[in-house]
């Protein structure tokens, strides 16, 4: 019996994946006996085909298995998101008048209402005591141009920027963006490709990062109790942190203007290629105190807050002291829906912020012409941006102007009486309008829609979680 010259025809490599199976069924000839077999059948262990490692960590890098995204998804759900960008960004001062088209209709409508109660006065008026009243003439600079100086002004808006004011909800920005001349509906896939790339990047990253940070800080042992909190969070916070260039990315491509000549960035790859180069490289990137704390804070808050607010408030809902999804689905679902929304008020200003501050440019880079006004003046960081969205901004969207008529019964009723139901409008109106709390709450609506929705499929579509998403409501 000849043995084998070396060792190393005898070495395969280990691997971590095996498989208890069988051995084959002997094959029978017609002309041969079948075996003579033991009671005990033999059996032998064998290996998987071997693969890399990293994908026992994630299994959805595994390119050659089908993926579970669903990147229709993420284009159906795309209008929604512009929207709601564009609303997060867009700056309304407090001293913004009603927009000048909608108050030219107005006192149009009442000069064809007057016109034939005061036709017979001023018949028998005296032309030379009547008081013609101009208008005041508008500022203009030394080349002759007329100074803006409400953002709410037609005449002076530039034609890439969208009319503030009318626009309420996402719906309604949604409407707005595709009925605009320098937009359209095509807009409303802005940014699509950056988004689909950082989604897939996320939901691969994210479980490779957990799976790593539990092989390292937890040993074998701990298997049998509950992993702490701080692992999932931390690799939430470390994901989103390592993702943040193609979400800077993917905020100025909704935010730009659509419009040849006023674009800055004609694509993903040139618009991460001009932030590098214009606006400190790499490090200002990801280190840049305007960046990098919002980052934190948006992508640390959310998993922190989607684990514990229903825990916290399942126990309170009254179906007893013990609530879970396996005992009391529909409890528990109840339970997700109540802590998404009071999620939503503590992360939702948080995201503002950061949008807001992700469309100012930095270092040599000029400023981004976005389709929706932003504020002038840049913000100096996150409680910069916070405390001048709540004092310098108004929330009464959409900005209506009363009529003269009713602005006289307004002033009319304030002399009069103090307790007239004009006065209490005229007072809501003025709370509305003199704090910008409602601009840090912008797409609520839609969040609360999305969590209804997520109730009813996990309620009524069996047992099944319906969590593929939370990350992006």
């Amino acid at each position: 019996m000849s043995s084998n010259p070396s060792l190393r025809d005898l070495y395969n490599p280990p691997s971590s994946a095996w498989a208890f199976v069988p051995p084959p069924p002997p094959v029978q000839n017609a002309t041969a006996p079948a075996p003579v077999t033991s009671a005990m059948t033999s059996y032998q262990w064998t290996t998987r085909p071997a693969h890399n490692s990293i994908f026992d960590l994630s299994p959805s890098l595994d390119l050659s298995e089908p993926s579970s995204l669903n990147y229709t998804s993420t284009a159906l759900v795309m209008p929604l998101e512009v929207g709601k960008l564009l609303l997060q960004i867009q700056w309304i001062p407090k001293d913004a008048p009603a927009p000048s088209s909608q108050v030219h209709e107005e006192e149009e409508e009442e000069e064809t209402f007057s016109d034939s109660t005061n036709e017979d006065d001023s018949y028998f008026a005296d032309p030379a005591a009547s008081h013609i009243k101009y208008p005041a003439p508008k500022p203009v600079d030394d080349q002759g141009y007329v100074i803006r100086t409400s953002v709410l002004e037609d005449g002076t808006r530039p034609e890439y920027i969208i009319a503030v004011g009318s626009m309420n909800g996402t719906w309604d920005m949604v409407k707005r963006v595709a009925a605009f001349r320098g937009e359209g509906w095509l807009s409303l896939w802005k940014g699509l490709f950056t988004s689909c790339i950082h989604d897939v990047l996320f939901s691969n990253v994210q479980p490779l990062v957990d799976s790593i940070m539990h092989s390292v800080f937890l040993s074998s042992a701990a298997g049998l109790y509950r992993p702490p909190l701080l692992l999932p969070v931390a690799s939430h916070v470390i994901t989103g942190f390592l993702l943040s260039p193609l979400d800077l990315v993917r905020t100025r491509l909704i935010a730009q203007s659509t419009m040849q000549r006023h674009r800055t960035y004609t694509g993903p790859f040139d618009a991460l290629r001009q932030i590098i180069v214009q606006e400190g490289g790499i490090r200002s990137i990801y280190f840049h105190p305007q960046l990098l704390i919002p980052t934190i804070l948006d992508n640390g808050l959310r998993p922190l807050l989607h684990i514990l607010m229903p825990t916290l408030i399942a126990p309170r809902l009254g179906f007893g002291p013990h609530v879970a999804p396996d005992t009391s689905p529909i409890a528990w679902a109840f339970a997700q829906v109540l802590g998404s929304v009071t999620s939503l008020l503590i992360t939702l200003p948080i995201e503002t912020v950061r949008r807001r501050l992700q469309v100012q440019t930095r270092g040599t880079a000029k400023a981004l012409r976005t389709c929706v006004e932003t504020r002038p003046v840049p913000y100096n960081g996150v409680v910069d941006a916070l405390w001048h969205i709540v004092t310098e901004e108004r929330s009464d969207l959409p900005i209506k102007r009363r009529s003269k008529a009713r602005r006289r019964q307004v002033e009319r009723a304030e002399e009069n009486d103090s307790n007239d139901l004009f006065v209490e409008e005229q007072d809501e109106s003025r709370w509305l309008r003199n704090t910008g709390i409602g601009q840090l709450y912008r797409g609520m609506r839609m969040r609360l829609g999305v969590s209804i929705i997520v109730l009813l499929l996990t309620t009524f579509g069996g047992q099944q979680e319906v969590d593929g998403g939370w990350a992006e409501l």
